[in-house]
């Protein structure tokens, strides 16, 4: 008998949802074969099958919360028995249904009072049952059809009323699911970065020509040397690593009565994923080439879309950025990934008409948005810090000189 215990989960993690079993007790398992999937804070966990075997106990069941170490499985040696099916299939057999065929020609009169009551109300007679001798139609038998179409009247207009009950009772056409560990983390982190810090945004426009023109030229050369696209983001990237070198307290956050000057960027970029928003760490960018720049950001969005990121893909961030252009956004006001001080927002490139020395031209323009902790952060510090981001993207050319 094997126990299958629940792993390290990473630092300052205790706990996690058991999210998926991918078997069920009596299935073979092989080693490294994944038996269930845990859900913590910011990453999923997969659990492999450490031994060969029978799944023979499933022990933290499906949504169920569980501690580190915790036994979530046993695995026990030996062959699947097969289920068997004792239960012998009955084969039923059909009756055959009396049919009763009345002749259309009658040698016979229906009731008087029938015929009238047929006439008056529309009825034909072959809806109507005969039970009088030799299958006449009496007064009764037209009566009980009338009846019968007056409760289907009723249960027409009965099942009327309860479609515009149903209609006014939206809780009915309404879906209770019960929110991930990832999405109750994401919510209970951007509500406490609104209720600590004194969150402010300001915003600029950036004339994206140059980064384009540059882009254009050297996209294919740049893949074919270094096996990876290029892409915008390696811009704003380095462009934001010169940005908070000359606004350090952008690059900052607060420890209690102390504030955390950190003389490293560690950048964030923020991923959306089918699970939630997370926020991988590419570890001092700022000592990164364009092309490692651009590697990590691959490598990172494969491992969050794919659920593959761990604790440490995760941690250490000193600035984020969030591009929400790549789904059309044209102006927001990112929410801080708090205890960080800074966040910058990217948007849709668009086209729009600028005035140039007195000219109206068509440039592809971009809103930029930086949300700071005004506790940290003074105006003149935000301000300064993205106009130095929009002056490094309109000439690339300062990125290389460091001016």
């Amino acid at each position: 008998m094997t126990e299958i215990r629940v792993p390290t989960l990473g630092e300052s993690v205790t706990e996690a949802t058991v999210a998926t079993w991918f078997k069920k007790p009596g299935d073979s398992v092989a080693v490294d074969e994944m038996l269930c999937e845990l859900e913590t804070d910011k990453v999923t966990v997969e659990v492999p099958s450490t031994v060969s075997g029978i799944l023979s106990e499933i022990v933290a069941h499906e949504g169920e919360t569980v501690g580190l170490d915790a036994i979530l499985g046993i695995i026990s040696e030996g062959d699947i028995q097969p289920t068997e099916n004792n239960n012998d299939q009955k084969i039923s057999s059909i009756s055959n249904d009396k049919i009763q065929i009345s002749n259309d020609t009658k040698d016979f009169e229906n009731a008087p009072s029938a015929k009238k009551l047929m006439n008056e109300n529309k009825i034909n007679e072959k809806n109507v049952v005969g039970t009088g001798r030799d299958g006449r139609v009496m007064k009764e038998d037209v009566l009980a059809v009338l009846n019968s179409e007056s409760s289907t009247n009723r249960s027409e207009n009965q099942l009327t009323d309860q479609i515009q009950e149903d209609e006014v009772d939206t809780s009915k056409h309404q879906e209770r699911i019960k929110m991930s560990r990832l999405r109750m983390t994401i919510a209970k982190r951007l509500k406490e970065a609104q209720n600590t810090a004194a969150m402010l945004t300001t915003y600029n426009e950036v004339d994206m020509s140059s980064v384009m023109k540059i882009r254009s030229k050297f996209k294919e050369v740049f893949e074919k040397k270094h096996n990876v696209k290029l892409g915008f983001m390696s811009f704003f990237v380095k462009a934001c690593c010169h940005a908070l070198n000359e606004v350090p307290e952008v690059n900052a956050q607060i420890d209690e009565d102390h504030l955390v000057f950190n003389r490293f960027v560690n950048m964030g970029v923020a991923v959306g994923t089918p699970t939630g928003l997370v926020v991988p760490v590419i570890k001092n960018a700022d000592k990164m080439s364009f092309a490692e720049v651009e590697k990590s950001i691959s490598n990172l969005g494969k491992k969050a879309r794919d659920g593959k990121l761990s604790m440490d893909d995760m941690k250490g961030g000193t600035f984020t950025i969030s591009n929400g252009g790549v789904y059309g956004s044209l102006m927001s006001s990112p929410i801080l990934n708090y205890p960080q001080s800074g966040i910058l927002g990217m948007h849709k490139i668009q086209e729009r008409p600028i005035a140039i020395d007195g000219n109206v031209v068509i440039k592809p323009m971009m809103y930029l948005a930086l949300s700071y902790d005004h506790r940290i952060v003074d105006g003149k510090g935000a301000v300064t810090f993205l106009v130095r981001v929009k002056e490094m993207l309109e000439d690339p050319y300062r990125l290389l000189m460091d001016v």
